[in-house]
């Protein structure tokens, strides 16, 4: 797992503590272009290549049947098999099970997402409800650009499972309508976890070095060398997926810059990774690396690997979202006393203030379009949006739903109560990115891998990075081949 420090690189440390970092925003010196391998975006759905799977007779439509769905066609879900594990699904489809017992349900779980139901999309034979998540998520605009995806609409203006006078839609949590739109009216993807990103740590660690969580990066360079000497690092991260980085650095530009930046960002605008709220925060955490304050071997790491170093108390702060509480409940110990924060600034002068956090829906269900019973995929989801289902996602995995409710009765979990104490801090300072599921492929691939991951191991500067991500912003900002969105 590597020691408790990474090197130190406090040579050429052109930024000492506490001098000029706001200067890092105003010396925004134009950074040209640099040229980038084409890289084309996989396809995660190209057209054609085998027959469509015949669809399924509509169902008699009632109160209970709202959707109409065939009381006895097949209905196929394929699960993502990831933080949340898979029970709470399985839950779910013994409800679909017991409403319609003449159909018969497959339900499969797997990590491989793209590379399993790829071929089956190109086939024209997806499953009828897919949990598209995981490293390998199948990427969301390709799937709606190419209109591989069904709307969601008919699920949303259904009554809900609970009262039939309410619709499903007006059950749900602020903004989970809006994301899974990208443009116009339809509703492509239904967010089903509601996700707290940010500074995952232990405040018995944190207490134990006497210190509170920081506020300004002054101080979190401070705490980090505290750490250092009791031989712990401050920081690690899942270096092998280097796009876990966001969830803190994001939202920090955010607070720094105000969220046109951020914006911008999705909007995939000319000179977006210039601005000076970016550079700011990349030099703020190169200094992370050059002080040696990340912990060593981080970049050979897994999230498996970087969290359960993390949860041996051998790194202080872990950038991550709520699902880390349920992945790693073998290995964080009872006492851990599991917190989240929202991203530490710059300093008192950012345009947001302490408290500005990323949150928003995580788990993308999506029903394909040639999907043979989707209304028996949308008659899931809105089982599993019923206060019953919620109730059992929130229990079993200490994560929020998408369901605005569902905590009644509920003893939270450490870090599931941190991150509601979060939400409540952020109030209306909460932002939402949307580059991680607008363009999958440049976020993870390129942002995360070859921009952030190699900054962070220390093979490029973040000068370089920064060219080297606004250069791959603008190659897909030209290409035709996919499909642009924009926030409205």
């Amino acid at each position: 797992m590597g020691s408790t420090s990474a090197e130190n690189n406090d040579t050429g440390d052109t930024h000492p503590t506490g001098v000029g970092r706001r200067d890092l925003i105003r010396r925004s010196a134009a950074l040209g272009l640099i040229s980038v391998p084409a890289m084309g975006f996989l396809s995660a759905c190209a057209s054609g290549g085998g027959e469509e799977q015949e669809k399924a007779t509509q169902g008699k439509k009632s109160e209970k049947n709202p959707l109409a769905v065939n009381e006895t066609a097949p209905m196929e879900f394929v699960l993502f098999d990831g933080g949340f594990g898979k029970e709470y699904a399985e839950d779910a489809v013994k409800v679909y099970e017991k409403n319609f017992p003449g159909a018969k349900v497959e339900f499969s779980a797997t990590q491989k997402i793209q590379s399993t139901l790829q071929p089956r999309f190109n086939q024209g034979n997806p499953p009828d409800l897919i949990d598209n998540s995981g490293a390998e998520q199948m990427d969301m605009g390709v799937l709606v650009g190419k209109k591989q995806l069904a709307d969601l609409t008919p699920l949303l203006d259904a009554p809900s499972y609970d009262d039939p006078g309410k619709k499903v839609r007006d059950t749900l949590r602020p903004g989970i309508v809006e994301m899974g739109q990208f443009d116009g009216e339809q509703v492509w993807i239904l967010y089903y976890a509601y996700t707290v990103y940010g500074v995952w740590y232990s405040q018995k660690a944190l207490e134990a070095l006497d210190e509170q969580y920081p506020q300004t990066w002054d101080q979190m360079l401070a705490v980090c060398e505290k750490a250092k000497k009791k031989g712990m690092a401050g920081w690690t991260y899942a270096g092998k997926y280097p796009y876990y980085i966001p969830f803190s650095l994001y939202p920090m530009i955010g607070k720094v810059g105000g969220r046109e930046v951020l914006d911008a960002i999705d909007n995939l605008e000319p000179n977006a990774w210039k601005h000076p709220a970016v550079k700011a925060c990349f030099e703020a955490y190169y200094e992370l690396y050059r002080k040696g304050y990340v912990l060593r071997g981080t970049p050979g790491l897994d999230h498996i690997q970087s969290q359960t170093a993390w949860a041996q108390g051998k790194a202080l702060f872990l950038p991550n979202g709520s699902w880390v509480e349920n992945e790693s409940a073998k290995v964080i110990p009872s006492d851990f006393g599991l917190t989240v924060s929202a991203p530490t600034g710059l300093d008192s002068s950012d345009k947001l203030p302490f408290g500005t956090i990323w949150a928003s829906g995580g788990e993308p269900f999506v029903v394909p379009a040639k999907a043979r019973n989707g209304a028996g995929g949308m008659e899931q989801l809105r089982i599993m949006l019923g206060e019953a289902s919620s109730k059992n996602f929130t229990s079993k995995v200490k994560s929020l739903t998408a369901y605005n409710g569902g905590t009644d009765g509920i003893e939270l979990t450490p870090g599931l109560k941190s991150g509601v104490a979060a939400l409540d801090k952020a109030g209306e300072n909460v932002v939402n990115p949307r580059i991680q599921d607008w363009y999958v492929q440049l976020q993870k691939e390129k942002i995360g891998v070859s921009g952030l991951g190699e900054m962070m191991a220390g093979r490029i500067t973040p000068a370089e990075a920064i060219k080297k991500i606004q250069g791959f912003a603008d190659e897909a900002a030209k290409d035709s081949s996919i499909k642009h969105y924009k926030h409205q």
